[in-house]
């Protein structure tokens, strides 16, 4: 109450309204809208001057606000427009779901692309405090089908950074809605941008709103997934860009890839799963109510179109924890998420589609998960929030490279070869290069290298191995490396 007068606050935000009353004596409250009387000041020439604290409970849901207020007197009741505010999380309220002090505040970053033994990284500006940006996040929220197909219930739910993460995983695609991006690993990008020109999202985003929602042309996973960061940030919500090197795509949902070779070790097409390069991600930090406890913090979020989720392709927050403890049964998308880091390898030696042998690889995939070290331009090694290490069984294999390769200059490297048993083996050593496009299986051989090893029990030999740049030159194409296999 304010002498005669009685003041409230009207907050809208489509179809949702909320009236708050001005109190003299209130505090502000995590739980429910507040309005406090801070001071007024008289002024003899017009209306007083109020000061107004107005607080909104952590479950709020963010959006654009309307703000007026209201104004009851003995004869009368008048209503004046304030103006209009965006309310997103709070990562600095500990009752938020989204508490953490990290990762909004960063526009710049770097992206981790290649392989675990040639990692190369990218600057990217997420620019989620430019001019513009904010609107178009907030824009994007509207465009989303479920906004479209039900106004009042999308709105209740932002309140659930779990609920806005699968929006936005959808949206940063195109595949199921006007969504920003349009993917494109054919290698053919006119009447777009090739993914590796672009720089930051601010362009993308832009581009995207000036079109009427039209998807930008294109993008790859890098580019889908520091597009999500930049919209996630600017929403409050804590999110940094993982890469994950040697990431498994597994098509049936067994979480075992499969891969069939001939007796000379050349790699054949019998399979639709296949083991990319590196594949990148993010995560976003939040609280996760509708798991059982212990499952808040980092959660993966993918907006790269691979797999459906619910009807859309999209995937997550799936939570990290739940992917290290194999949680398969947690929403959403584990089982995906697990067997991208953590599948075995099945090998199979075939001749005429007969299976000669089987052999099963546990460590090559999720070889190392990355990302940027708060506070520094350098690389933060996570894959122990995701994985134990395994221990491998049988004859181990791997290959070290003797410097990081170079085009134009022969590539050498160690077969590293283990034997964990007991006994003495007598094995024939296949080394074959094929030229793989991040994302894709290998296409045929062009170098090979056959030997004979004899290993005596728990022994390790490292026979060097040569392919001299004459041999590889003519298969180096952009966007692509030489694949070496072995078995």
């Amino acid at each position: 109450m304010l002498c005669s007068d009685t003041h409230s606050s009207l907050l809208t935000t489509g179809p949702i309204a909320v009236e708050v009353p001005v109190s003299r004596f209130g505090q502000p409250s995590l739980t429910q809208w507040t309005a406090v009387l801070e001071r007024s000041v008289p002024n003899p020439t017009g209306p007083r001057a109020l000061s107004v604290t107005l607080s909104s409970p952590a479950t709020a849901s963010i959006g654009v606000y309307t703000l007026q207020l209201r104004v009851e007197a003995r004869l009368s009741v008048k209503t004046h427009l304030l103006g209009q505010f965006t309310l997103l999380c709070n990562p600095w309220c500990q009752a938020d779901s989204v508490f953490l002090n990290e990762y909004v505040r960063s526009d710049i970053g770097l992206l981790f692309k290649g392989s675990p033994g040639n990692v190369v990284s990218r600057p990217w500006t997420f620019d989620q405090f430019e001019k513009g940006i904010l609107d178009i996040c907030m824009k994007l929220l509207q465009v989303s089908p479920q906004y479209q197909a039900d106004m009042g219930k999308d709105l209740l739910n932002r309140s659930n950074p779990v609920y806005i993460g699968r929006v936005i995983s959808a949206m940063v695609n195109c595949n199921d809605d006007k969504g920003v991006l349009m993917g494109n690993w054919s290698g053919d990008y006119s009447g777009g941008v090739n993914p590796s020109q672009w720089s930051g999202s601010a362009d993308i985003l832009r581009k995207w709103a000036a079109t009427q929602f039209s998807p930008v042309k294109y993008g790859q996973c890098w580019v889908f997934a520091a597009v999500m960061c930049t919209v996630m940030r600017a929403l409050g919500i804590p999110t940094r860009v993982i890469t994950n090197f040697s990431s498994a795509h597994d098509t049936n949902g067994n979480m075992v890839i499969e891969e069939y070779y001939n007796e000379m070790g050349e790699k054949l097409s019998f399979s639709r799963d296949s083991i990319w390069n590196f594949h990148v991600w993010v995560e976003s930090w939040m609280k996760r109510p509708d798991l059982s406890r212990g499952y808040d913090g980092w959660q993966v979020l993918d907006p790269t179109p691979q797999e459906r989720s619910e009807g859309m392709f999209r995937c997550g927050p799936a939570a990290v924890k739940a992917v290290y403890e194999q949680k398969v049964d947690a929403q959403y998308d584990v089982p995906f998420v697990y067997a991208e880091v953590n599948a075995d390898v099945r090998v199979m030696i075939v001749r005429d589609r007969t299976v000669l042998s089987t052999s099963v690889d546990k460590r090559r995939v999720g070889a190392l998960i990355s990302t940027k070290r708060p506070g520094s331009m350098s690389m933060q090694d996570v894959t122990s929030e995701y994985k134990t290490e395994k221990v491998s069984k049988g004859t181990a294999v791997s290959l070290q490279l003797l410097k990081p390769p170079v085009v134009g200059e022969n590539i050498s490297f160690n077969v590293i070869i283990t034997n964990n048993e007991a006994a003495q083996k007598l094995l024939k050593k296949h080394v074959n290069a094929q030229n793989k496009e991040y994302n894709r299986n290998p296409t045929g051989t062009f170098w090979e290298a056959h030997d004979d090893v004899k290993i005596g029990p728990k022994e390790s030999k490292s026979p060097a191995t040569c392919c001299r740049s004459g041999q590889y030159d003519r298969n180096i194409m952009i966007c692509s490396t030489i694949f070496f296999d072995y078995f």
